[in-house]
């Protein structure tokens, strides 16, 4: 199987900073706007994470904390990268959770967003600070630093966390603008498409070659645009947009989740998006999209797999306890083109990935082997598809 090696330890790995940052001017505006920091502070730059260039923070009282903000240089997405929108649903979440209003059992696990600067003059980008949430982060879903039944109970508590998200209004949160009022499925094809197509189109600095488009993009959307889900029964709901292992933060001793990390693709939609990117592994077989045994994958692959290769929950088990937990029944329609939708709007990020590494504006240090993938994401939600008896409009003329 085609997987990225096991992590030494728990995540979270901090190191020197990569995409520079401006600590004079940082501390600066930290002692003028924000007093919970004390500065000077001392700035260290996670290693894991492709995206938004992260730093941790050390103020003088040795407290801890983290700022996102958004890379330097021009972007191919206007879309993407908006740490304002980060700041936004993170802020009214919490408000939420304050709330005395709010019981226990539907607060919804995030960091509390302390401080925006949209002043790109501070550290080039916009930026926000929040808390720094002291726990595991496991960058490995096979989770091999704990034993089988922590596991369990880490995915559990995965699935809980997500529906306590699922479960919040939008528009009591004041967050009804926060989105587009149509269909979630429908408008992310419109704007994805422009943007991969955007992608494709960039070239390599030093070689010239174009990045590419995904493998069967054409007659994937061509499918996905005539199988729409409906989206009515669920309504719309905050969607995070890349709810997975890794962007959690779970209780250092405890098998439960604290945090929730990485909202920059936040929106309103269809709450099943969430659970279909959650699941990904487990719809996933490498081997059947011909990944070579030595390329590195940023999703592992239990298709086909056992407890014995390192599946650590059935794929049933974590969709029943969300059908319970959101009282819908099991098993849940148009979860098919959920997980080959998933696939493939990971694929377009992965090709974002690979288009900013062509510009050398990729902030992770593995930027380059995490753009590879793009074509193999591709294939595997194509593949989803196929396994189910689907016909891709060209396969139907043939």
């Amino acid at each position: 199987m085609a997987d990225a090696k096991k992590p030494k330890q728990v995540g979270g790995e901090v190191g020197e900073v990569r995409a520079n940052i401006d600590v004079d001017s940082l501390n600066a505006y930290l002692k003028r706007s924000v007093p919970a920091v004390r500065a000077p502070v001392d700035v260290k730059q996670f290693k894991f994470g492709q995206s938004n260039p992260t730093y941790f923070l050390t103020d003088s009282s040795g407290t801890r904390f983290v700022l996102r903000k958004k890379p330097a240089g021009a972007l191919v997405s206007k879309t993407a990268h908006q740490v304002e929108r980060e700041f936004t649903v993170l802020n009214a979440i919490h408000q939420h959770n304050v709330h005395p209003d709010t019981p226990a059992d539907a607060r919804v696990p995030v960091p509390e967003p302390l401080a925006l600067c949209e002043d790109s003059s501070v550290v080039g980008t916009p930026f926000y600070i929040m808390e720094f949430l002291d726990g595991r982060i496991f960058t490995d879903t096979n989770m091999p630093e704990v034993n089988a039944k922590d596991r369990r109970e880490c995915w559990l508590s995965a699935v809980a966390a997500l529906t306590r998200l699922s479960s919040l209004d939008p528009v009591a949160l004041g967050l009804s603008n926060f989105g587009s009022s149509s269909d979630y499925f429908p408008r992310q094809i419109k704007s994805l498409t422009t943007v991969s197509s955007a992608q494709a189109a960039v070239k390599d600095i030093e070689t010239g070659q174009e990045v590419g488009k995904i493998p069967r993009w054409d007659d994937m959307v061509a499918w996905y645009k005539t199988h729409f889900p409906d989206e009515r029964t669920l309504g719309r709901r905050i969607v995070h947009g890349d709810y997975k292992l890794d962007n959690m933060i779970f209780h250092p001793t405890e098998n439960r989740v604290i945090g929730i990390l990485d909202w920059e693709l936040c929106t309103l939609g269809s709450p099943l998006a969430d659970l279909g990117n959650m699941t990904m592994p487990w719809v996933v077989d490498w081997k059947e999209v011909g990944v070579p045994a030595d390329q590195p994958m940023t999703t592992r692959a239990y298709k086909n797999a056992t407890e014995a290769d390192g599946v650590p929950i059935p794929l049933e088990d974590i969709e029943r306890e969300y059908c319970r937990l959101m009282g819908l029944a099991y098993p849940i329609k148009d979860m098919i083109f959920v997980r080959s939708w998933m696939l493939m709007r990971l694929a377009i990020i992965a090709q974002g990935i690979a288009a900013r590494y062509a510009r050398r504006q990729a902030s992770s240090e593995k930027a380059a082997l995490y753009a590879a993938s793009f074509p193999y994401l591709g294939y595997a939600a194509e593949k989803v598809l196929v396994s189910e008896g689907i016909q891709l409009p060209s396969q139907s003329k043939l």
